[in-house]
């Protein structure tokens, strides 16, 4: 039996986690940790767990951790992670991070994004990312994972592949993505309180939100160009769910069409993840309602113009944002360090 810790235990990520692993057969909770709620049952700070995870929340204390669990889910901030993690991985325990503090690839980049000195700076650029359709070999002998951002997420699964393939222009992408507002966590603020949000959509962080660098750096990665990314995320009033469309030139070849386009960018989409479980390429268009409260993604393509002349690329993706973007793929991440089936308790 796999134990885990969950470090950071207030949040909607970290009641994810706990939830997924009442139906895992083969892990168990058996840590969790709270600085502003030591001694507390987990179920008093989610109800939802009354009488299913009542285990009393702990002081962070590395040691103490790593004699009971064998892989710690941190759940802490951005800025806030980094030192835990370290502590963690230090006394033996496996980590898997939710904060993005090891998920780009330099120092300068981190910190120009996030703005805090970074306190493990040897580690960043040397931390697996938590996407094990790309990188599962380095995950299962990871100490230390990168789990992805959500709206990364999105993006990443359906654009690698075609610019890793040439089938996309990588100077012109365009990104237009949708979140549920648990995208935003739990704790109280103006801009996701409920008067703010119902029957309302919102853009926000125009050229600035943080996942686009995550976005850029990780296409890179995986598909060894680098790329040119304007990303553009909204606030919807849904609880969860997120779906991105996103906008690309094609790659053209002699006598293309639409028809001829369309079926050659599913093609490299349906090639890249026949082995994976959880990624469908699909013909309908995807929606978050397609995909709530599981691990799954779905992705299409479409192309656009005149008189059958390929224009404008259109994929659009549809995930989980709890899940998929943060703890299903945390839970996926685990069962691929321990060996175990990558989708058990998913």
């Amino acid at each position: 039996m796999i134990r885990v810790a969950l470090i950071g235990s207030t949040g909607y990520t970290a009641l994810e986690v706990a939830r997924l692993l009442l139906a895992h057969e083969e892990a168990e909770l058996t840590v969790a940790t709270s600085r502003a709620d030591e001694g507390k049952p987990l179920s008093e700070i989610h109800p939802s767990l009354a009488g299913r995870c009542d285990i009393a929340l702990q002081p962070f204390d590395p040691a103490a951790i790593a004699e009971q669990a064998d892989v710690a889910m941190c759940c802490l901030p951005h800025g806030a992670s980094a030192e835990s993690v370290r502590d963690l991985a230090t006394a033996g325990v496996r980590v898997i991070d939710f904060s993005a503090d090891f998920r780009l690839s330099s120092v300068p980049l981190y910190e120009q994004w996030y703005g805090v000195t970074h306190p493990w700076p040897e580690r960043v650029g040397n931390v697996v990312y938590g996407m094990p359709e790309f990188f599962g070999d380095e995950i299962a002998k990871a100490d230390v994972v990168a789990n992805p951002g959500c709206y990364p997420t999105s993006a990443i699964m359906p654009l690698a592949p075609l610019v890793r393939a040439g089938m996309i222009q990588t100077d012109d992408i365009i990104i237009d993505s949708k979140s549920g507002v648990s995208g935003a966590g739990r704790s109280p603020k103006l801009g996701t309180l409920y008067c703010e949000t119902n029957e309302s959509i919102s853009a926000y962080a125009i050229a600035s939100h943080r996942h686009g660098p995550e976005m850029q750096d990780l296409i890179h990665r995986i598909a060894g160009k680098p790329v040119d990314v304007l990303f553009t995320p909204h606030l919807t009033p849904m609880d969860r769910g997120i779906l991105s469309t996103m906008y690309a030139r094609p790659v053209l070849q002699d006598n293309d069409t639409v028809q001829s386009v369309t079926s050659r960018l599913m093609d490299e989409l349906r090639k890249t993840y026949r082995d994976q479980p959880f990624i469908h390429v699909v013909d309908h268009l995807p929606a978050t309602k397609h995909v709530v409260m599981t691990n799954h993604v779905q992705m299409t393509v479409r192309v656009s113009g005149p008189n059958d002349q390929p224009g404008r690329v259109i994929i659009v993706c549809a995930i989980d944002n709890l899940s998929k973007g943060a703890s299903g793929a945390a839970i996926q991440n685990m069962n691929v360090m321990f060996g175990i089936d990558q989708m058990m308790g998913l």
